[in-house]
């Protein structure tokens, strides 16, 4: 349930990228932190615990607000993907209102992926929330690197998911903002469906989508 304060009018949106080790999850996080206008971004934080670390920063710090007047923040998290941490990855992913999967294009990350991918499903419903209904979406980074599955192989084993899959190259910046709006709109149909951002608030997907990414809505 995402995290809406009715008598304060605010809402607060928690995302999520996850994955396996070295699959550029840092990096998307701070391409996109790069990308963003400087008014729609906090400071990028690091929290450190014993052996690992998790990375943060509140998108839209100040807030967008929707015509109803309803503020709504964003607060955007990755995740350590090494085995040992899973118990940080439990914790960042409760009341998650939705994730960014990055996937390892490279041919001999296959197994690192699936398990990965396993890993999330099961840490999802061990904090409560529905696997299936979670907006997310899948990306394959690492598209510059030589030894990569081609798009058509990726989608002859995901195409079948309910998911986007999306491509990326977060290093060079490719596909990090597309696979952010990608989830933006699965996030939207979700929290819209839980408390009304179009009947109640007035704000419909494109208005959310580019009142977030700094191209529309007014900025309080």
């Amino acid at each position: 349930m995402a995290d809406f304060d009715e008598d304060a009018n605010r809402l607060v949106i928690k995302l999520v990228f996850y994955g396996p080790a070295l699959s550029g999850k840092t990096t998307n996080l701070t391409r996109l932190h790069d990308l963003l206008q400087p008014e729609l971004k906090g400071e990028m934080m690091v929290l450190e615990t014993k052996n690992d670390r998790t990375l943060f920063f509140d998108m839209l710090p100040l807030g967008i607000t929707a015509p109803s007047g309803l503020l709504i923040k964003l607060k955007l998290f990755t995740v350590p993907g090494q085995v040992a941490h899973d118990s940080t990855r439990k914790a960042v992913l409760s009341r998650t209102d939705g994730v960014v999967f990055v996937a390892d294009s490279q041919r001999n990350q296959s197994i690192n992926n699936a398990e990965s991918f396993e890993n999330l499903a099961d840490n999802v419903n061990r904090v409560g929330l529905d696997f299936e209904a979670l907006p997310m979406v899948v990306q394959f980074n690492k598209r510059d690197l030589p030894d990569v599955l081609t798009e058509s192989e990726i989608m002859a084993r995901w195409s079948k998911m309910p998911w986007p899959v999306m491509f990326a190259s977060a290093l060079e910046g490719q596909g990090v903002i597309e696979s952010f709006r990608e989830l933006l709109k699965a996030v939207y149909q979700s929290i819209d469906s839980q408390i009304g951002l179009q009947k109640s608030h007035s704000l419909n997907k494109e208005q959310f989508v580019l009142g977030v990414l700094g191209e529309g809505v007014g900025h309080e």
